[in-house]
C-alpha cells in the first residue's frame, strides 16, 4: 500500500468538526485493496484450487473499513468474523499478510491451521484482534470479557491506559439470533459495559432472509427499547451517513463507557462463500444489491468535487497493482510443516510462551510452591479445601477473578465461595446471568485480556449450553500457532450424590479429556483438591476442575490442610494401595469404594488414583500393570467410550505381552444416572461389584 497520505477533510463534516476528519484517499486506497484481494481469488486462486475457502466481502467492505480506521487505542479488543477482512486492513494488516491465510501459508494468521479468513492478531502496540471463530454468533460472549476486563483493569486494578479503551464485535444480521449475541447483550447491558455491537445487516444468513432471524428483519428497531442499550442505524453504502454513524458510535461508546448497537444496512454482493451461487436471490434482488454498491456510490461522493477522477483511477490502479504484488509474496512462502502440526495444544515444550492471552505473557510471577504436603489442623471437608485454596489465591493474585450463578451472597449452589464477595468485593467475586455460553465465553475474553478467570458452572450437565465456547477455547492455542491462549479454571461439579438423577449427577468427564486442550482434574479427596487446584490456578493452559458431590462433604474424602504452597503437578497418580496381584485404576468418589473394594477382596490389590485424566500418567499405570500383570479399571461414567477404553486400549498396544489375563472395565451401563437411590445402587459401581471383580480377575 502506498505511504499514509495527508488527511482529507471529511465532505460531510462542518468547520466544528474538523478532528474527525476522514481519510478519503486511505479508505479509496483500502477499499480497491479489499476488492482486488476477493477478485484475485474469486476468479484465479479459487478455480486453481490454491484458496480452498474463499469469503468476499464485496459490499460489506467500505463500512468495516471506516470502522476499522476508528479503532486506535491500544487496549481495544476487537471479536471479528469471517467476512472482516477490510477491517483487518484497516488495522494495518499487510496485504500480503491478508492474502497468505487464505492460501494457508506459513506465517499467516493461523499458519494453515484454520481457514484463511478466521483471523487473529496480538495488540503488539495497537487494537488486538481477539482469535476468531468458524461458529456464527460465537464471537459475542468473548467480546464482553474483553469489555469487562477493560473495566476492571481501568477501575479495579487503576490502570489509566485502560480509561477510553472500548470492545467491539461485528457480526452479520443472522448472528443476531444466536445465544451467544443474546448472551453478551445481557452482560454488556447489565454490567454497564464498554461495548460496542457492530451489525452488517446484508438481509441474508446464506439464503435465509434476516426477516426469519428476527420479526420484521431488523434487529436495531426490535431493540429500541432495550434498558441500557443505545441504538443507531443507517445505510452502511452511504459514505457521509456511514462515517458520521460509524465516527459517533466509536465516540459515544469511548466517552459514556455504555454499550451501543450500531446496525449498518450492506448489500452482500457476492454468495455466501466462493461455493454459493446465490441461486436462491431473484434477478430483481440481486439489481437492487448491485445498485448499491458502496464502490460505485463512493466514487460518486468524492468524485470530482472532493478527488479528481484521475486520482481515483491511479488509487485503483496502485493497490491492485500492489494486491498482485502482495499475492505472488504469498505464494512464495513455503506450505506449513506437517512436521509441527501437533505442535501448541498445550503450552508445554519449546517456545511454549504464547505471545497474548493469561498472565504469563505479562511477566507475572507466582509464589513458591511444594509438591510436598505440610499437614496441619483438624481434617477438612475438600468443599472447605477448596474454599480456602480460592481464598488465598484471589489474596496473592489481583488478577484473579471469580464468578458464575449464584457464587455471590448465595456464596455458590454448593457453598464453595460462601464469604468471598464479601471479602474480596462483587468486582472480583461476583454472580452472572443464567447462561453457560456467557460465563465461558466472557472468561475466554477475560483470559485473553491478561486476567484470570475463574468460571463456576453449577453441575457437569448444565456445561452443554457451553460446549461451543469450551471448545473454541481449548483448540484456541493451537489454532492461532500460539499466538493466542486462555488459561482459565473452569471449576465444574456433578457425580452422584445421596441419589441421582440425569441433569445434576453426570459425570462424563470423558468429554473434555477428548476436547483438545484441556487439561482435567478429578480430585478424589481434599488433599488433592487443594494441591491440583492450586496448579490449575498457577497454570498457563485452561482447566476444568471437577468436583465430585459425592467427596465434597464425604467423610473418607476430608483431610488435614496440607499447606498454602502445596501443589500437584499434572500427570501424576497416586499409588493410594501398594499391591501385587491386581492393579485397579480409578479416579474420582471411585478411589474410595475401591480402596474398600481391595481390602475386603483377600486379593494383593494395588489401587492407583488417577487425578488427573489429560493429562493421565501413562508410566504409573503401565508400570504398575507390568508388575501385576494384571488390570481392572472402575469409573462412574458410562462404559462405552469411558476414558477406562482408552486406558484400556494403550495397555492393550503398550503392555499386551506383560497381560496374563483380559483388561476388564467396571462402570456405570449406558444410561443416565437414576433418581431413586435403589436404582441409582445398582447403576454406580459398589464396593461389592469392584470386590468381586477383583476377585474374579485374580483367578483367571
Amino acid at each position: 500500500m502506498p505511504a499514509r497520505a495527508a488527511l482529507m477533510p471529511d465532505p460531510s463534516a462542518s468547520t466544528a468538526e474538523a478532528p474527525w476528519r476522514t481519510d478519503w484517499r486511505r479508505v479509496v486506497s483500502l477499499l480497491h485493496a479489499s476488492r482486488a484481494l476477493d477478485d484475485i481469488e474469486e476468479t484465479r486462486l479459487v478455480p486453481e484450487r490454491k484458496v480452498l475457502y474463499q469469503f468476499s466481502a464485496r459490499g460489506h467492505d467500505f463500512a468495516q473499513i471506516l470502522l476499522g480506521l476508528q479503532l486506535r487505542d491500544v487496549h481495544d479488543g476487537i471479536s471479528v468474523y469471517y467476512r472482516s477482512r477490510p477491517l483487518m486492513l484497516a488495522l494495518g494488516v499487510s496485504l500480503e499478510e491478508a492474502a497468505a491465510g487464505p492460501l494457508a501459508r506459513s506465517g499467516a494468521f493461523s499458519g494453515g491451521r484454520d481457514i484463511g479468513v478466521v483471523f487473529n492478531l496480538p495488540g503488539r502496540g495497537g487494537p488486538t484482534v481477539l482469535p476468531a471463530v468458524g461458529g456464527v454468533g460465537a464471537q459475542y460472549t468473548p467480546a464482553a470479557g474483553w469489555a469487562q476486563a477493560i473495566r476492571y483493569r481501568h477501575e479495579t486494578l487503576g490502570d489509566a491506559a485502560y480509561a477510553r479503551s472500548i470492545a467491539v464485535v461485528l457480526g452479520g444480521d443472522a448472528s443476531t439470533a444466536t445465544n451467544g449475541f443474546w448472551s453478551a447483550l445481557n452482560i454488556a447491558t447489565t454490567q454497564t459495559l464498554p461495548m460496542l455491537f457492530y451489525i452488517e445487516d446484508n438481509g441474508f444468513g446464506i439464503s435465509v432472509p434476516a426477516s426469519q432471524q428476527t420479526p420484521g428483519g431488523n434487529i436495531a428497531a426490535n431493540l429500541r427499547s432495550f434498558a441500557g442499550l443505545t441504538i443507531r442505524e443507517g445505510d452502511g453504502s452511504d459514505p457521509r451517513a456511514a462515517a458520521e454513524l460509524t465516527r459517533s458510535a466509536v465516540a459515544y461508546v469511548r466517552e459514556t463507557r455504555t454499550p451501543l448497537l450500531l446496525r449498518l444496512t450492506v448489500p452482500r454482493l457476492s454468495g455466501h462463500s466462493g461455493q454459493d451461487t446465490q441461486a436462491y436471490k431473484s434477478q430483481q434482488t440481486l439489481s437492487e444489491e448491485r445498485g448499491r454498491d458502496p464502490l460505485g456510490r463512493l466514487e460518486a461522493y468524492l468524485v470530482p468535487k472532493f478527488m479528481p477522477a484521475a486520482e481515483w483511477t491511479r488509487l485503483a490502479s496502485e493497490a491492485r497493482l500492489e494486491v498482485g504484488h502482495a499475492i505472488e509474496r504469498a505464494l512464495a512462502r513455503p506450505p506449513p510443516d506437517p512436521r509441527e502440526v501437533t505442535a501448541h495444544v498445550f503450552s508445554s515444550g519449546p517456545g511454549a510462551l504464547q505471545e497474548q492471552g493469561g498472565l504469563a505473557p505479562e511477566g507475572h510471577v507466582f509464589a513458591a510452591t511444594s509438591p510436598e504436603p505440610h499437614p496441619h489442623g483438624a481434617r477438612i471437608n475438600m468443599l472447605t479445601a477448596i474454599r480456602r485454596t480460592l481464598d488465598l489465591e484471589l489474596s496473592l493474585n489481583p488478577r484473579m477473578l471469580v464468578f458464575g450463578e449464584d457464587v455471590g451472597p448465595k456464596g455458590g449452589v454448593h457453598g464453595a465461595t460462601l464469604g468471598l464477595q464479601d471479602k474480596y468485593g462483587a468486582e472480583r467475586v461476583f454472580d452472572t446471568s443464567l447462561s453457560e455460553e456467557g460465563i465461558i465465553g466472557r472468561a475466554v475474553g477475560m483470559a485473553l485480556a491478561g486476567l484470570l478467570p475463574v468460571a463456576e458452572i453449577q453441575f457437569r450437565k448444565y456445561a452443554d449450553p457451553a460446549a461451543e465456547q469450551l471448545n473454541d477455547c481449548g483448540t484456541l492455542r493451537w489454532r492461532t500457532r500460539n499466538r493466542f491462549a486462555a488459561p482459565l479454571v473452569v471449576r465444574m461439579p456433578g457425580g452422584f450424590f445421596k441419589c441421582g438423577d440425569p441433569w445434576h449427577s453426570q459425570t462424563n468427564e470423558v468429554a473434555w479429556v477428548h476436547g483438545i486442550g484441556w487439561q482435567v482434574a478429578v480430585p478424589s479427596n481434599a488433599e488433592d483438591a487443594v494441591g491440583l487446584l492450586r496448579t490449575a490456578l498457577r497454570g498457563n493452559d485452561p482447566v476444568i476442575f471437577f468436583e465430585h458431590r459425592a467427596m465434597l462433604d464425604g467423610a473418607w474424602a476430608r483431610r488435614p490442610y496440607p499447606g498454602d504452597e502445596f501443589v500437584v503437578p499434572f500427570g501424576q497418580a497416586r499409588t493410594v494401595r501398594a499391591g501385587t496381584e491386581v492393579s485397579v485404576i480409578t479416579w474420582g468418589a471411585m478411589v474410595e469404594r475401591c480402596l474398600q473394594a481391595a481390602g475386603d477382596s483377600h486379593v494383593d490389590a494395588e489401587v492407583l488414583d488417577l487425578r488427573t485424566l489429560s493429562p493421565w500418567d501413562k508410566g504409573a499405570v503401565r508400570g504398575s500393570v507390568e508388575k501385576t500383570r494384571r488390570c481392572l479399571i472402575v469409573h462412574e461414567d458410562n462404559l462405552t467410550a469411558g476414558f477406562g477404553a482408552e486406558i484400556a486400549a494403550t495397555l492393550a498396544q503398550e503392555s499386551f505381552f506383560s497381560l496374563d489375563a483380559p483388561i476388564e472395565r467396571l462402570a456405570m451401563p449406558d444410561i443416565p444416572s437414576p433418581h431413586s437411590p435403589v436404582l441409582l445402587e445398582a447403576a454406580v459401581p459398589s464396593a461389592a461389584q469392584i470386590t468381586r471383580a477383583i476377585q474374579r480377575l485374580a483367578s483367571v
